[in-house]
């Protein structure tokens, strides 16, 4: 478990893009250290684990739900959420439900293991690891503010990472959607 961990870079990146006050959906939680980093920027969290001492480490945070989100049905089914994040996990079944969970106006922010990872470490099979543009792919309907495949040095891995927005209906004026400055949180 990551209890003592810093959030991702990729979601610091990219959270200044939630909406204030949103609900924030972390999927495979873990010991929530990224419910404490959205929950600490002021958004109500809620985390999906199958780890029952993952959950219990979260008490307190939100709405945390113990679930086998592989083998048992989706425990979200017709919900939706102003942030849906994803990190160091894969199950390509429910890649389709955790982009529908995006709400209209939400981001969805993704980052995993991609093809390349089995030749510097865990996990090492193709069933945990993205293909090139697989995560492009299954994003289609929502609109990509930021996208990066390749490697990273410290520590050592390939990744595929997404920041995708679900747009509110068009207005007259175009939506300014803020990029994070280069080498940092916005």
């Amino acid at each position: 478990m990551h209890t003592a961990e810093t959030p991702s870079e990729w979601l610091c990146r990219w959270s200044h893009l939630i909406a204030p006050g949103s609900t924030a959906l972390d999927v495979a939680c873990g010991a929530g250290r990224h419910l404490r980093w959205l929950r600490g920027l002021g958004h109500r969290v809620v985390g999906v684990d199958r780890c029952a001492q993952a959950i219990a480490a979260c008490a307190g945070l939100g709405e945390m739900l113990c679930a086998d989100v592989e083998g048992g049905p989706w425990p979200l089914a017709g919900r939706q959420f102003g942030a849906v994040v994803v990190t160091n996990y894969l199950w390509r079944p429910l890649l389709p439900r955790i982009v529908d969970s995006v709400a209209p106006g939400g981001l969805l922010i993704c980052e995993t293991f991609a093809q390349g990872q089995e030749t510097v470490g865990r996990p090492t099979r193709p069933q945990f690891l993205l293909r090139p543009g697989e995560l492009l792919g299954a994003c289609a309907g929502l609109r990509v503010l930021g996208y990066e495949d390749g490697f990273l040095e410290q520590p050592a891995r390939f990744v595929q990472r997404i920041a995708a927005l679900r747009e509110l209906p068009q207005s007259d004026a175009p939506a300014r959607h803020h990029l994070p400055p280069r080498g940092g949180a916005g």
